[in-house]
């Protein structure tokens, strides 16, 4: 019954929830995940084969492996200190060295350290930057970012007082944007803003607040929200993801051109990804991406992101024999959008 380091490779159907499902098993029977990895199964083509080293007790782990032949194919059950690789076409097991491993979180609360690694802060405007020159503005931005980095997970998400100023280019944006919905939008995205609107405080002279956002969306899908200071690294980001949580900012773009944003903000949170995040299916593709990610190479997580950014950002979709946006990039821009 003492703990110890074991390890699994099962397989399952590659389709969207398939691992989302297999990994809440481990979950429920308190198995903690040191690794995972999955490729390509080489028994059947329309499945995929995931490696998990796990420290459990003896116990744990029987009662994970009964569950886990009731939705996956156990391939073997392994010593930790090997893991799988293909040499010519077969199976075989090499050392597995950590030291190799990226950092990544193994618990939500961890998140706190992800969000800490700002890339750049939202305080720190290029000077093409409508806010540039305009240091009340820019003293604005600053208290947005000491919000975001005083965070830390289990807190409720402080409330903000927006100015008119704010709340007014907003509105143009909230406008603007819900004239062009109707006929842009995908129906999921159609089906969730009515609901933002009842419960959320989604409204032309309103600007949500972020805590009430994330009550709404854990209820609806299991998503999420936390503040962000500015932009994150796609690692960091991702991993967000794996856990159903997005990384949102408080900010909101400069008044003088409500239109424009050169980088994102409130408006595009709120407006291009929330009413997508309430739909159960994407939210669950969102932490797919997010789940993939974790340990993954420097080059997989880039190629992780550009799926996201043409999928989850500029998305495009046919219902109905029409051309519908899903991406949260096109959602949020009026010009893109016409």
């Amino acid at each position: 019954s003492e703990g110890g380091k074991t390890a699994v490779v099962f397989s399952l159907k590659n389709e969207v929830g398939g691992l989302v499902k297999a990994l809440r098993l481990f979950q429920e029977k308190h198995v903690s995940m040191v690794h995972i990895e999955s490729r390509k199964s080489k028994r059947r083509n329309s499945e995929v084969e995931i490696f998990v080293d796990c420290d459990c007790s003896k116990k744990e782990f029987n009662e994970l492996i009964q569950l886990l032949k009731f939705q996956t194919n156990i391939v073997s059950l392994n010593p930790p200190e090997n893991i799988w690789t293909d040499e010519e076409g077969k199976a075989a097991f090499v050392p597995l060295d950590l030291d190799c491993v990226p950092w990544f979180p193994r618990k939500i609360s961890e998140l706190d350290k992800c969000s800490q690694r700002v890339l750049m802060y939202g305080s720190e405007l290029d000077a093409d930057h409508p806010g540039f020159k305009d240091n009340v503005y820019r003293q604005r931005r600053k208290y947005f970012v000491d919000v975001a980095m005083s965070y830390k997970y289990g807190q409720p998400i402080p409330r903000v007082e927006y100015t008119a100023e704010e709340i007014k280019t907003w509105g143009v944006v909230f406008r603007e944007l819900s004239k062009l919905y109707p006929t842009h939008a995908c129906r999921e995205y159609l089906k969730n803003f009515p609901l933002l609107t009842k419960y959320c405080g989604y409204r032309e002279d309103n600007v949500p607040q972020l805590e009430d956002v994330s009550i709404f969306l854990k209820e609806r899908s299991g998503f999420t929200v936390r503040p962000v200071a500015g932009y994150l690294s796609p690692r960091d980001f991702l991993a967000g993801l794996a856990y159903r949580v997005f990384h949102c900012t408080q900010y909101i773009r400069h008044g003088s051109d409500p239109l424009y944003t050169p980088e994102p903000d409130t408006c595009h949170e709120l407006l291009g990804h929330v009413p997508l995040l309430a739909d159960p299916k994407f939210a669950q593709f969102s932490q797919e991406i997010g789940l993939a990610s974790l340990g993954a190479s420097d080059e997989d997580v880039q190629k992780l992101a550009t799926c996201y950014f043409f999928t989850i950002e500029f998305g495009l979709c046919k219902q109905e024999g029409q051309l519908r946006a899903y991406g949260a990039g096109l959602l949020s821009s009026i010009g893109e959008l016409k």
